[in-house]
């Protein structure tokens, strides 16, 4: 990893270079005009902090827990798409490399290699499960019941998706991965070989609503992260619903544009949650001074997406590892900076919205 660049910004260039324009575009673009990606970048740029001064930070630990896991940062592998886009080995390096600094990696229902390869590959590691509900609600149930057989700790459900109308997307925004890709934890049983990606989105079942929640605990007997939160009173009734963590997401951008940024709507969130659930946030997080903003604001945890692809097209393993390890310095850099020797210090008045 000696080798690999500190600025992350550094590393996204080297994986631009490294991947096909199929690949790229496929990982750095968002929906429509990009808005809502651009969004989430600037939302945590405005948030500047405010540190202390004259405090006793000679010892200092960035360690947490989520979901009764102890983690050794506030930084978790958000649940990303078809990793054989950009290393071989695709989800299993990416497993190994959380692995190896101790984070907890969320696989996506739509991987590219099954739950139990993914498990197989970093025994004992902690990791979570996301997943749509379905329209065969069987085979929603199945998977989890696959997640609990393998060792997965939560399921995370997302509910930022499947009410995106599929038909009528412009050409750009439609998909046809490599036709040798194949989604284990996605396809049907009566379709297994399938790559066609774009028709396996529209078995998301848009008749979901709150009521539905608890079957994913109850199939999996595994907590529950409800994934694409965006207001304060969705994210109340995805806790009266059983929900033990909430997670803020617009999905990267990724699946409409003009949505608001994540950092915008952070507070409000954890506010209306209270101390009933964890609050986790994804999007737009490119260094360790986010996620501190992140903490400071309220969320259990950054999740982090697109930084950990790049390092995964970059160097495999050793790449995903460089880049959990280098937000966790620059965690633990921002921390101290701010009068912080523990995650626990850090609080709302560290952070303020520039003018």
């Amino acid at each position: 990893m000696t080798d690999l660049p500190a600025d992350l910004s550094d590393l996204e260039r080297q994986a631009s270079e490294q991947l096909d324009d199929l690949a790229w575009d496929y990982l750095s673009r968002g929906f429509g005009d990009n808005r809502t990606r651009a969004a989430n970048t600037d939302a945590w740029v405005r948030r500047r902090l405010r540190p202390h001064v004259l405090r006793d930070v000679s010892e200092k630990h960035t360690r947490t827990t989520v979901l009764g896991i102890e983690v050794p940062a506030p930084i978790l592998v958000a649940p990303t798409a078809m990793h054989r886009f950009f290393c071989d080995d695709g989800e299993l390096a990416t497993a190994r490399g959380a692995a190896s600094v101790g984070a907890v990696y969320i696989v996506s229902m739509a991987a590219t290699t099954s739950l139990e390869d993914v498990a197989a590959a970093a025994p004992g590691a902690p990791r979570w499960a996301q997943m749509y509900m379905l329209n065969d609600r069987g085979r929603t149930r199945m998977l989890a019941g696959r997640a609990r057989e393998s060792g997965y700790r939560a399921i995370v459900a997302s509910v930022d998706g499947a009410a995106v109308p599929r038909e009528g997307r412009p050409a750009e925004q439609s998909l046809t991965p490599p036709d040798w890709f194949r989604f284990p934890n996605l396809a049907s049983p009566d379709d297994p070989e399938t790559a066609d990606l774009m028709h396996l989105v529209n078995d998301f079942d848009t008749t979901v609503t709150f009521d539905d929640l608890a079957l994913f605990s109850e199939w999996s007997a595994l907590p529950l992260v409800v994934k694409g939160v965006l207001r304060g009173d969705d994210a109340e009734r995805c806790v009266d619903a059983g929900a033990a963590a909430i997670a803020v997401s617009n999905h990267g951008g990724r699946t409409m544009d003009g949505i608001v940024a994540t950092a915008d709507v952070l507070a409000e969130v954890v506010d209306a949650v209270g101390d009933r659930a964890e609050v986790y946030v994804d999007g737009g997080i490119r260094h360790g001074v986010d996620v501190v903003k992140a903490v400071a604001m309220g969320a259990r945890a950054a999740l982090i997406g697109r930084p950990v692809l790049w390092g995964l097209t970059v160097a495999g393993d050793d790449g995903v590892a460089h880049v959990l390890s280098t937000l966790t310095n620059q965690f633990a850099g921002a921390m101290s900076f701010c009068g912080a020797r523990r995650v626990e210090e850090l609080t709302p008045d560290l952070v303020t919205l520039a003018r």
